[in-house]
């Protein structure tokens, strides 16, 4: 294979790539590894389940842009007039989010480069990785640009892959067969329903998704064949992440009594995996848990400031000089940068479960909102016909509302229920 195929390849499916890398953090790695102690690989298919939701959200997000010429964010602001919402929205969002990330950067290195003293001022070097990493992920999306930042995060899902790939294959010979069942979805309730909707929840992320539009406009597609290019890589990007969330549901089968919380979760496994199967898997395993996080914030650091930046411009709040310019290249998006990074750098001495439970909470609220735009939109006549809405969209989209909306019930229920 040439390099100029192997480039033409890797821009076919890059989208998709970069989906696939920043949907899959930190918690889906411990939601997985929760649910997998409690209930074994049997639950594998709300794994499946919720990456084909996000397969059909994306999809329908791609039918839009591409049949109207404009972005998800751009119909909310010009057909909805909801940018005020849309920016508070962002600003708690990506302080929430990026908080959840530094802090899980910064967990991953403290486990494969375990330092027990701590900085002056009490200061753990948990924070110091974080903050490394926050600033980290700002200079490469400042001097790479768009390429750079897709083989990079190309080559962190390959090491996230492989290495948890890897931990699995070693783990099956280590796993009691025998007690495996099928978990049915009917009569789930309590703890174990909870841990089935995060991973349906969790799958593929949240409002990253939004970001799946800008990077296909980098691609520069358009038309009939630029839904078939759109389809093509989010089937391989979702099969990355079903498949990365099966793999941990059969790495955490060989630790049943896991409990630990927050970012112990990920150090608690690679020791265990370390003692029942191979010592040298711990290290394996948290280059697979660090591929994870660092390639999310990068997703969340190059693909979040175009949602500000693309606000700014509808709305009419970017400066006479900018207009011009690409996104990328305008105050509005380096601002917004800037900020992902600084903001979130105070969440470093939180505590990891606070910050995991308010990211959860955020992002949950956001997907039956774009599930319900979809069908709206999606379904005007204005749109061309093959762009629009068929019969099997319209069903996934419709269950996504239905599911998240019930999964935010019943959250409300067990937290505010006497017992």
């Amino acid at each position: 294979m040439t390099d100029s195929t192997k480039i033409s390849w890797l821009r076919r499916i890059g989208p998709g790539v970069l989906v696939a890398a920043t949907g899959v953090g930190a918690g889906d790695l411990m939601t997985a590894s929760f649910a997998g102690a409690r209930m074994g690989v049997g639950i594998f298919w709300a794994v499946v389940f919720g990456a084909l939701l996000k397969w059909a959200l994306n999809e329908g997000l791609a039918r839009w842009q591409l049949g109207s010429g404009e972005t998800l964010l751009e119909a909310w602001t010009r057909r909805m007039r909801l940018h005020w919402v849309l920016l508070v929205y962002l600003l708690i969002w990506a302080f929430v989010t990026g908080g959840a990330l530094i802090n899980a950067c910064g967990v991953a290195i403290e486990a494969l480069v375990p330092i027990e003293s701590t900085l002056p001022g009490g200061f753990q070097w948990r924070a110091m990785w974080g903050l490394l990493h926050a600033f980290g992920g700002m200079a490469l999306v400042l001097i790479g640009g768009f390429r750079l930042f897709e083989k990079m995060m190309t080559a962190c899902v390959g090491v996230m892959v492989l290495t948890v790939a890897i931990c699995a294959a070693m783990s099956l010979p280590h796993i009691d067969w025998s007690t495996v069942r099928f978990v049915s979805p009917v009569g789930l309730n309590g703890e174990r329903l909870r841990w089935t909707l995060g991973l349906i929840g969790g799958v593929g992320g949240t409002v990253t998704l939004l970001s799946y539009g800008y990077w296909i406009r980098e691609e520069g597609r358009a038309g009939d064949s630029g839904i078939r290019e759109c389809r093509l890589d989010l089937s391989i990007g979702y099969a990355v992440t079903a498949a990365f969330g099966v793999l941990m549901l059969v790495i955490a089968m060989t630790v049943p009594e896991i409990s630990a919380r927050g970012g112990e979760v990920a150090a608690l496994l690679a020791d265990k995996i370390s003692q029942r199967v191979w010592g040298p898997l711990r290290i394996v395993f948290l280059l697979g848990f660090w591929g994870a996080v660092f390639s999310s914030l990068l997703g969340v650091w190059q693909g979040v400031p175009y949602l500000f930046a693309d606000l700014a411009r509808t709305v009419g709040w970017e400066p006479a000089a900018d207009r011009e310019r690409e996104l990328t290249r305008t105050r509005a998006y380096l601002g917004f940068l800037l900020f992902l990074t600084i903001a979130p750098l105070p969440t470093l001495v939180w505590k990891i479960r606070e910050i995991a439970l308010a990211y959860a909470v955020f992002g949950a609220l956001f997907m039956p909102f774009v599930a319900g735009s979809l069908l709206w939109l999606n379904n005007r006549g204005a749109l061309p016909r093959a762009f629009r809405n068929g019969w099997v969209s319209n069903a996934i989209l419709i269950v996504t509302v239905l599911f998240f909306v019930w999964a935010g019930a019943q959250e409300l229920i067990d937290r505010f229920s006497p017992d």
